[in-house]
């Protein structure tokens, strides 16, 4: 009888695993690009099951934060594809626009402003002037556009493990750290850009070790 009950709860647990595996896994869509968009439907279901409760400023700072941090890349990537019309910069500032919407789908759930959507256009005034240096380099060569793609992608990781450190929320690190798997497919997508011209790329803003464990996974 002892078994057959721990035969039983083991079951239970596995399949436990495997559900909770298989939501995460639902959450991002990834192609054979490393191209990762955040499927809408999924998260909302998920986002459903979680507490929400009062923000500290911290965590409201966060969001409102990388809300517009999630725009910039997007804004910046459509930008430089109008200029270089690559497949890279298409497909992941398309990939771009869900996850900046999957920030604001925290932002409703605590009833915080949206920012405007106007492409290029920040309230915060360092990502303004980050988006227009980012601009002017990406303008330079194809070679720079894709460095600038892959530097975007590094800050988003750093800033995302930082506001991963100032949150216990399940439902806000439900979808950090899902955008943060999302960068570090992107960045892996834009090296391997790099390597197919014959470019070496190094890590600008993540140290070399973490950027090996991310570029080797």
């Amino acid at each position: 009888m002892m078994k057959i009950l721990i035969l039983s709860l083991s079951l239970l647990l596995i399949s436990a695993m495997n559900t909770a595996y298989a939501s995460d896994e639902d959450l991002m869509v990834v192609d054979e690009n490393q191209t990762t968009a955040v499927n809408q439907t999924a998260l909302s279901l998920a986002l459903s099951d979680e507490a929400s409760g009062l923000l500290t400023s911290l965590e409201e700072e966060g969001l409102l934060f990388m809300a517009e941090e999630e725009k910039l890349a997007g804004d910046v990537y459509s930008a430089l594809n109008e200029v270089w019309n690559l497949r890279v910069f298409d497909n992941i500032g398309r990939a771009e626009q869900t996850h900046q919407a999957a920030v604001e789908m925290l932002l409703e759930r605590y009833s915080l402003a949206v920012p405007a959507n106007q492409a290029g256009e920040f309230s915060n005034e360092s990502l303004q002037s980050l988006y227009n240096d980012l601009l002017s380099r990406g303008g330079l060569s194809v070679e720079e556009a894709l460095r600038v793609g892959a530097a975007i992608e590094e800050m988003d990781i750093l800033d995302l493990q930082e506001r991963m450190a100032q949150t216990d929320k399940e439902d806000i690190l439900l979808v950090y750290s899902n955008l943060k798997r999302g960068s570090e497919n992107h960045l892996r997508a834009f090296v391997n850009n790099l390597e197919r011209r014959g470019v070496q790329y190094s890590p600008v803003h993540l140290s070399q070790e973490e950027y090996d464990r991310i570029i080797e996974g």
